[in-house]
């Protein structure tokens, strides 16, 4: 009887997989992403409000329109190559902000629902329009490569599947709280997902030097930027302790990637 429970079980997470089975645009890919999109915004938007109401945003107007600009030229890009290749149901969700909070933390992120929020604390890095467009291409990447729910559905497995994501959100609010926050990267720890993080970030990477690309940004401006980013001052991790590539690998795999990119500039 057990090995007929376990037969079963080995049946159902097959077919659970070949359903959530998708394609990441661009890299081609494949990920298995076990949630709804449209849930996955859901909780979005919520822990959106929440950050913003606990956030005070920049009163520089300069640097918030600029912020706002490319972060409108990024998202038509975006949108222009997802429709041309068949994959616009990727952010049929999507309803574009661009906001730059103050905030001395050098970061930047986008959830699903294409909610981005900018620190003031990463512009000195970035510097000008272009720098700013490698990062906004970057975490843009993250949310259309849907990241966040490939992470989660790795963290949760089977459990959430077996009940539910809605059963499992009400039956353990806070550990899928805890989950949901390191899946997107508002918190971070060390262990077994690091190595799957570090995959993501540079597929992000290549995704955003095409994005930025074809909203008319020279991708090449990603070198000098990651290049500003390693002299930054502070002790780092070595690459296997961390969720990100080592500085000088991003930049040579980006170095290397840079003509591919290049041919999406108008």
């Amino acid at each position: 009887m057990k090995i007929m429970w376990k037969i079963v079980l080995a049946e159902a997470l097959l077919s659970v997989l070949i359903v959530a089975c998708s394609t990441v645009p661009i890299t081609g890919r494949k990920q298995v992403n076990m949630f709804p999109e449209s849930q996955m915004v859901s909780m979005s938007l919520s822990q959106y409000d929440e950050f913003l109401s606990q956030s005070k945003l920049s009163d520089n107007k300069e640097q918030t329109e600029m912020v706002k600009r490319v972060g409108d030229k990024i998202a038509k890009a975006v949108e222009s190559y997802l429709t041309a290749n068949g994959h616009s149901s990727y952010i049929e969700n999507f309803n574009w902000e661009f906001n730059l909070v103050d905030d001395a933390t050098p970061n930047a992120w986008c959830m699903p629902g294409g909610k981005v929020v900018f620190y003031t604390g990463i512009l000195p890095y970035t510097r000008t329009e272009a720098g700013l467009a490698v990062v906004m291409g970057h975490e843009i990447a993250h949310a259309v490569a849907r990241h966040g729910n490939e992470r989660m559905s790795h963290q949760m497995g089977m459990q959430a599947v077996a009940t539910g994501l809605d059963v499992y959100l009400a039956e353990k609010p806070d550990e899928t709280k805890q989950i949901y926050t390191t899946a997107f990267g508002l918190g971070s720890q060390y262990g077994v997902m690091l190595p799957f993080s570090r995959s993501h970030e540079t597929e992000a990477d290549k995704m955003g030097l095409v994005f930025m690309a074809m909203a008319g940004y020279d991708p090449g401006e990603a070198v000098d930027f990651w290049t500003r980013m390693s002299q930054s001052g502070g002790q780092k991790p070595p690459e296997f302790m961390s969720t990100h590539p080592a500085d000088q690998t991003r930049i040579k795999d980006i170095q290397a990637y840079l003509p591919e990119a290049r041919k999406y500039l108008p």
